[in-house]
């Protein structure tokens, strides 16, 4: 199994307020623990700079705009009440956007078989028309529509295991039966969306988890709700919004996952790929705000990735 890591040069780039829970040194938790060399097998490349107009794929027409208006021309601007823009931000929204659409083509072309990309801001709240959620673009939905678009894929699966669900990509694709959406997340729990009721046009799986919800927990809602679904539509090819703030130590959540979950859930992911879609499978950053529970899901997602099992890895 060859695997992908997109790495980001200039996640700095996008600077949050001191205190912030999503700020740069995530990125950078995540390049230490995929520097040892357990992980020296990773096809290693760096994600690209695109035209952030890309973006209208799955934004409404004045969303960029409203972006540009947000950003100052020094220091940091704010768009609501946790989700900032500093001057650099659009750069490195570009980047994250171009690493996960160069992590597609690779996988569509088959020079891996599958991907991680390590980027940031997140994605997955921003909706058509309106950034939140620390996340400025849905960059998730755009390499979903890319798919379609450039590459020719007709059913895409996006699978969802950050504990906040990703309103933004429900938004966007609820009417459009061509994409799966399925969400694992914590209910209570901003941004109050992603109730069981909300099923879109039977495109959409929402699996809320109480507070305190553990792996086994969250085991059962795969195996009796998301599976299903994720095998019955058959997709062309499998997305991961990949969050980790459903690890125990999460300040921002109330999951009570282990670093083993994810692995456990990466695997059962990997199943329904090998089985549907010649293996392949781009996973892309979201959430995730303990730094130690961030590289410890990030390594056993990435090891799985690469092996189908964890092996040695310790945290």
């Amino acid at each position: 199994m060859t695997t992908l890591l997109i790495s980001q040069q200039n996640f700095e780039s996008h600077v949050t307020p001191e205190g912030h829970a999503e700020r740069a040194d995530r990125i950078r938790a995540i390049e230490d623990a995929l520097a040892r060399p357990r992980f020296d097998r990773l096809l290693r490349r760096d994600a690209p700079s695109v035209d952030l107009a890309l973006a209208e794929l799955v934004h409404g027409p004045r969303y960029l705009q409203r972006l540009r208006d947000a950003r100052p021309a020094e220091g940091i601007g704010q768009i609501d009440s946790d989700t900032f823009i500093s001057s650099g931000s659009l750069d490195t929204a570009s980047t994250a956007l171009g690493g996960g659409l160069a992590a597609l083509e690779a996988v569509i072309l088959g020079e891996a078989d599958n991907a991680f990309c390590a980027i940031r801001p997140p994605g997955h709240h921003a909706e058509r028309d309106t950034p939140m959620g620390f996340c400025l673009v849905n960059t998730i939905a755009v390499a979903a529509r890319e798919a379609q678009r450039k590459h020719g894929a007709e059913r895409i699966a996006i699978v969802d295991f950050d504990v906040h669900h990703g309103n933004g990509t429900q938004d966007i694709f609820q009417a459009d039966p061509s994409v799966f959406y399925a969400s694992s997340h914590q209910v209570p729990l901003y941004p109050g969306t992603g109730r069981a009721s909300e099923t879109g046009v039977g495109n959409i799986v929402n699996a809320p988890l109480p507070p305190g919800s553990d792996g086994a927990a969250m085991r059962e809602v795969y195996r009796d709700t998301i599976l299903p679904a994720l095998v019955n539509f058959s997709p062309d090819i499998l997305l991961i919004s990949a969050g980790f703030d459903a690890d125990y130590r999460d300040p921002l959540a109330e999951l009570d996952w282990e670093p083993g979950d994810f692995a456990w859930l990466t695997g059962k992911l990997m199943d329904v790929a090998e089985r549907y879609c010649g293996n392949r499978i781009v996973s892309l950053l979201e959430g995730g705000y303990d730094l130690k529970g961030l590289a410890g899901g990030v390594s056993h997602h990435v090891a799985m990735l690469m092996d189908g099992a964890v092996g040695d890895l310790k945290e």
